[in-house]
């Protein structure tokens, strides 16, 4: 098919498009104020971004006050550029990933189109905003959203160009596909350039396609790649001489190759996340990857590099001795496309689907009415304190369930009448789904973030007072409270920024004990446990206010006596 020819899209107007994009970006971008930042990403990275707006140190990111170099700062700095332009809050620290999460969508959707027709463009861009890990993970702070749709735009770039007909036009696809590397590589580290180099080698010796190399522009992109990532490497780096053995060392080399993170897992450590996170798409996963397989072989196939994208990050990262969850984010744009074609191919001229799809999509909806259930193995873990919070959200999940069970109905009747309806009613009930589920966990949630007790206590504090942490780094109670912290005895995450900088910190409890007894005006922040137990060492302390997790504690105030 030419770039930019287009197949015959009569079942939705533009406009119709148009509004159904109005709707979902109301709910996607409409709820990311209801939920409180909970440990670890989200309290971390928008607390960093607090202290450079604060410092206006741009260059040194820290976290706590200490020095922190396991990232580059790109979401940092647009976060801080959020909280200077809107004020400091829940919903600015969570906007660069939903911005970022919700125009990848609509990237994978027009490149789709443009590769495959409007159909499956369209397809394509439901699947996505309907795979529940995408949509979690597009209203959580942290960095992998922002890493992925840089990776991602590069991907749609790197296919453009390849399916381009004229030599500017390739150039110019090219050149974007570095800078989005670029940004990658400052969204999350060297990771950014080394994932794309992975795949396109893959893809060359499965494809056997080499002359592909030549249409690159290695070396104007490597040009633009260096001018964008540089500069900020090297002034830190001039600050800071411990930068490069710590970023590139410790943080690349150790992680991907060494257990010292303590993120490790299992081999098929990925693969229920893969399950779970692409419901309910993953059936046409198999069928879709097999018409990838077949499609090799004849010159550049765009199928086959979204299977080679897919495929060589899954299995990197499953090999790597560093796991975490949010790690394989950036391949569900890539099965998204590949599942979309696959879908878009099903529906045919006829635009109706069979009974495999009805089966799919009434089995959905029993699922969700065997969920009723088990709604008791919610509350389960409750401590006695969240009773009442995790009743609160089994009625969230209620209200997602009834969703899905709807959606998957309606889907169900659809299938015969119209497959392109089908599939749209089927993606937003998962999109419901994920996103009632998600923002209700708002009442579990509020607890582990601590702002109640930050509402509590921060009118009592005085204005410039040492706060210590006492064997706890909390993630979010700096954000929250609007200060930093002296971490005590257990800098954890923060080892590398305290030895850095011994004098702002104290190794020791017996250390800080001394500290505490000659710094009358200092607070500190610790669990309930330590709080008890340096009650018995009687040591003065007076609380100023609790939750369920942490203490909160001042000297005790001084009572002047009474005269006769």
């Amino acid at each position: 098919m030419q770039l930019g020819q287009f197949k015959p899209f009569n079942l939705f107007s533009p406009s119709k498009i148009l509004l159904l994009t109005l709707i979902y970006g109301l709910l996607w971008f409409g709820t990311l104020n209801y939920r409180h930042l909970i440990p670890s990403d989200e309290g971390r990275y928008a607390e960093m971004a607090r202290e450079m707006l604060v410092t206006n140190d741009w260059v040194t990111p820290r976290y706590n006050g200490y020095k922190y170099f396991e990232k580059p700062p790109l979401q940092v700095w647009v976060t801080a550029l959020a909280f200077k332009a809107f004020g400091i809050g829940d919903w600015q620290a969570r906007l660069w990933t939903a911005l970022t999460g919700f125009l990848t969508i609509i990237a994978i959707g027009l490149t789709s189109a443009k590769l495959y027709g409007s159909r499956a463009g369209f397809i394509s861009a439901a699947i996505l905003a309907s795979s529940p890990i995408w949509v979690i993970s597009g209203h959580m702070n942290s960095l992998d959203m922002g890493l992925s749709a840089f990776l991602v735009g590069a991907l749609c770039s790197l296919l453009l160009a390849q399916a381009s007909q004229s030599k500017s036009s390739t150039r110019h696809w090219m050149w974007l596909c570095w800078v989005l590397m670029a940004l990658a590589t400052l969204s999350k580290g060297l990771i950014g350039g080394a994932i794309p180099a992975m795949v396109f080698i893959a893809y060359s010796i499965t494809n056997r396609d080499w002359k592909i190399w030549r249409r690159l522009h290695l070396a104007s992109g490597m040009i633009l790649f260096l001018a964008i990532t540089v500069p900020w490497f090297l002034l830190v780096s001039q600050r800071n001489p411990e930068f490069l053995e710590f970023f590139f060392i410790h943080e690349h080399l150790q992680r991907f190759t060494q257990d010292a993170h303590s993120r490790t897992g299992p081999i098929y450590y990925f693969v229920p996340l893969l399950v779970v996170g692409f419901l309910p798409w993953v059936m046409q996963l198999p069928g879709a990857l097999k018409t990838a397989w077949g499609a090799r072989w004849r010159g550049f196939s765009s199928s086959w590099l979204l299977a080679c994208w897919s495929v060589v990050i899954f299995a990197f990262f499953s090999a790597s001795h560093s796991k975490l969850p949010g790690y394989i984010i950036p391949i569900f744009p890539g099965l998204a496309m590949l599942v979309g074609v696959k879908l878009d191919q099903l529906l045919g001229e006829s635009n109706s689907l069979g009974a495999l799809w009805r089966l799919q999509t009434l089995t959905f909806a029993i699922l969700s009415l065997v969920g009723f259930g088990f709604l008791s193995e919610i509350s389960r873990q409750a401590r006695p304190d969240e009773v009442i919070a995790y009743a609160q959200y089994t009625q969230w999940v209620i209200a997602a369930l009834i969703a899905l069970i709807i959606f998957s109905l309606l889907a169900a009747w659809q299938s015969k009448r119209n497959g392109l309806l089908s599939i749209t009613s089927f993606a937003g009930g998962f999109f419901l789904c994920a996103i009632i589920a998600g923002t209700g966990h708002e009442t579990l949630g509020r607890a582990v973030s601590g702002v109640d007790l930050a509402n509590e206590v921060r009118a009592q504090l005085p204005e410039k007072v040492n706060f210590y942490s006492v064997n706890i780094l909390d993630h979010t109670m700096p954000f929250y409270l609007g200060r930093t912290m002296i971490m005590v005895q257990s800098p954890d995450e923060l080892d590398f920024g305290v030895h850095q900088e011994p004098n702002r910190w104290l190794p020791t409890l017996d250390t800080f004990i001394i500290r505490w007894q000659e710094d009358s005006t200092a607070y500190a922040l610790m669990v309930p446990e330590q709080y008890i137990e340096l009650q018995k060492q009687g040591l003065p302390m007076q609380e100023v206010g609790r939750d369920s997790r942490r203490v909160i504690v001042k000297h005790p105030d001084v009572v002047s006596p009474t005269k006769p």
